[in-house]
């Protein structure tokens, strides 16, 4: 048996757990947050709504199935630091093209291996997310926790520059083309503009920094706000896009991040959950067909609406901005955080979570077909006034 570099994990609060180093040899710091699915790690991995966090998988076992060259949701690993149980000594899959170990070491993430994750979950959902340093050069826990607590903390965190795209670029629809839609790059997973195209949707994708006028000069029927990292707070220049897009009545979806910057945009306020949602088993009302979803979640702030508080019941009726009526169109059934939101007089809605679902299961897939119907209206209803 190969025997593993010792290695500590200290959160901020003084709490330590030993591990051996699994990964990339080294120190790391970053928001301790924890994922409930039991598949996807690849997907997780590359998503870039988990930088500057350091992820703690739930499930024992993880590096299964290894990795492969399709399933990545970004260019790179984005995760500050991974935290497992029971790494996979030999990945088994008919599409892997290496291990999850070497990916990581090869990309200079730094992981732990052998920490009982059962009890730092229950000790993050007690106490709330919070920093977190994971060393493998240096074991003394009173050092490491020094640093921990000078590294920058998540809430005033403003990171869409760090993982937006560089520069334009297209995702074609397949088959026949139908719309066109710009997408603001907060930390687009590869997936959005996939689940798009299969609607006869292309796709332009455009850094964070983008006016709206240069995401409309693409011949955009609507524009798409992203998901992605940080605190929704810092995010003013998004937000003051999404409130011109709603003066001028362009369609808006916005997942997660953009989700959050929609909601600002509408004159809501945005708050940090304790211990956040991530996973892909996280169950969600849609309040207009009564049905209730299994999604897909990464998000650790939320949406705050009028007479909705912790754990409240959130009102199901309209709610005047300066835009015109929104209702809470989703909500999530583990704690009432509001997972949606849609506008009445306006073309516009959000989800909270991923319906893209990569990973996760596919029973949001739906909304990719209101974000069509609700162009399409739009469309119909210009021809109309036009006539």
């Amino acid at each position: 048996m190969v025997r593993r570099r010792p290695a500590i994990l200290v959160l901020e609060d003084g709490r330590t757990f030993p591990g051996e180093a699994y990964g990339s040899v080294g120190e790391t710091f970053g928001e301790a947050v924890f994922n409930t699915g039991m598949t996807g790690y690849q997907e997780t991995l590359t998503d870039p709504s988990y930088h500057r966090q350091v992820v703690v998988q739930t499930a024992p076992h993880i590096g299964n199935t290894g990795v492969n060259g399709e399933d990545d949701e970004s260019g790179r690993i984005w995760v500050a630091g991974y935290v497992v149980r029971d790494p996979a000594r030999i990945g088994s899959n008919w599409r892997a093209t290496g291990s999850l170990e070497d990916r990581l070491a090869t990309e200079g993430v730094v992981g732990i291996s052998g920490v009982d994750t059962r009890a730092l979950t229950r000790h993050l959902r007690e106490r709330g997310a919070m920093r977190v340093g994971i060393s493998s050069v240096d074991n003394d826990p009173q050092s490491l926790l020094t640093r921990v607590r000078q590294a920058p903390q998540m809430v005033g965190a403003d990171l869409s520059a760090e993982v937006t795209t560089a520069e334009p670029y297209v995702v074609e629809a397949v088959g026949e083309h139908r719309f066109t839609v710009a997408a603001l790059d907060l930390g687009i997973k590869r997936n959005v503009p996939r689940r798009l195209a299969t609607r006869g949707v292309t796709t332009h994708v455009l850094p964070a920094s983008s006016s709206i006028d240069e995401l409309l000069a693409t011949g955009a029927d609507a524009i798409f706000l992203s998901p992605g990292p940080g605190d929704p707070a810092t995010a003013d220049a998004p937000v003051a896009l999404a409130r011109e897009a709603l003066r001028r009545e362009v369609p808006l979806f916005g997942i997660c991040f953009g989700s959050q910057i929609l909601g600002r945009a509408l004159g809501f306020g945005t708050y940090k959950l304790g211990y956040g949602h991530r996973g892909i088993n996280q169950p969600v009302l849609d309040r207009a067909t009564g049905k209730v979803e299994v999604t897909s979640h990464n998000h650790g702030f939320a949406v705050q609406v009028p007479g909705a508080g912790s754990g409240a019941v959130v009102p199901d009726q309209v709610i005047d901005t300066d835009f015109g009526g929104v209702r809470v169109s989703h909500v999530c059934l583990n704690d009432n955080v509001v997972e949606g939101l849609r506008a009445v007089d306006v073309p516009a809605f959000t989800v909270q979570y991923h319906p893209e679902a990569a990973a996760g299961p596919h029973d949001a897939d739906y909304l990719f077909d209101r974000f069509a119907e609700l162009i399409e209206g739009r469309a119909l209803s210009k021809g109309r006034s036009n006539a």
